[in-house]
């Protein structure tokens, strides 16, 4: 196995030879950095641990590289490509497994539940597996673990920095509210890193994959939040991030400059939260989150 070729246009030039047939060429503004190494794509294949009967969402396909690897493992693959000219070259390189292969030709944070689940529940994704085009990556992986209920796990290649944020703990550099939201709904279970010299062209920063398994949001006493509860503490991850390196009160007091009502609470809040307001929001945790957020909806 370790000698076999998994995709067959994982190498620069095979890539190459696809792109120049379709009279193609990589768009920088679209992320379009191709992987070109069969042994990264093996280990994200086996990080996501791809199964038969899977059926995987991907963001980004490309010339279909790590979509041919995801297609020889799981039962069907969705993918949603924003570029109009790779939907041709995309039924050339995949035409084996165009059985089991559905393309969206449409951009991925204006997918809906419906679009993503179009095939209906046979073929619905329950793994989110993606080479994400980095611009984008971070909201589409918060995003798609939010409203896309039917996802087990994501697992994706994202820049390094990124994978950072995903993964920080409080108190650390990166740690801010995009960690604080995605810790709510997901939780990391694996990382590996990827050098630039695997991508076609190389990208000027180090990438990662990393996979996130989904897990329900729960207070301290394992009572599960509430869609309000939920939204409320993602509020208050806003409000302590919003001036950066600033106590909470004067975060949150920036932050809810527009709504005077909720500014002028916020002493309450804080103290029903039980949390000291001269703290900074780098210093709290995921449960301390839950609590200013059920004191905010208590107001």
């Amino acid at each position: 196995m370790a000698s076999e070729r998994m995709p067959p246009y994982s190498t620069p030039s095979a890539t190459r030879e696809v792109l120049e047939r379709h009279g193609l060429y990589t768009k920088y503004g679209l992320g379009q950095n191709f992987l070109v190494n069969d042994d990264v794509i093996r280990k994200i294949v086996e990080l996501a641990d791809v199964q038969d009967a899977d059926c995987i969402l991907e963001v980004g396909p490309g010339i279909g590289t790590l979509t041919a690897a995801l297609l020889q493992r799981a039962a069907h693959v969705t993918s949603i490509e924003k570029d109009y000219d790779l939907p041709a070259v995309l039924a050339d390189t995949l035409a084996p497994w165009q059985d089991r292969f559905t393309l969206l030709n449409m951009d991925a944070l204006e997918a809906t539940a419906n679009d993503i689940g179009c095939d209906g529940d046979a073929s619905k994704p329950n793994k989110l597996v993606s080479n994400l085009p980095y611009a984008v990556a971070a909201t589409v992986v918060l995003d798609y673990l939010q409203r896309l209920d039917f996802l087990e796990s994501a697992t994706v290649m994202v820049q390094k920095e990124v994978a950072d944020r995903m993964m920080a703990k409080p108190g650390t550099k990166a740690y801010g509210a995009y960690t604080v939201k995605l810790s709510l709904v997901a939780s990391p279970v694996g990382r590996f890193a990827v050098a630039p010299g695997n991508f076609f062209p190389p990208p000027h920063v180090e990438s990662a994959v990393l996979r996130l398994n989904r897990q329900i949001a729960r207070d301290a006493a394992g009572k599960k939040l509430t869609a309000e509860e939920l939204s409320a503490a993602f509020t208050m991850a806003d409000a302590a991030f919003a001036t950066r390196r600033k106590t909470l009160a004067n975060s949150c007091k920036t932050y809810f400059a527009g709504n005077p009502d909720v500014q002028a609470s916020l002493p309450r809040v804080f103290e029903k939260a039980g949390i000291d307001p001269r703290r900074r929001g780098e210093t709290l945790d995921q449960q301390e989150f839950i609590r200013l957020g059920r004191a905010l909806l208590a107001l």
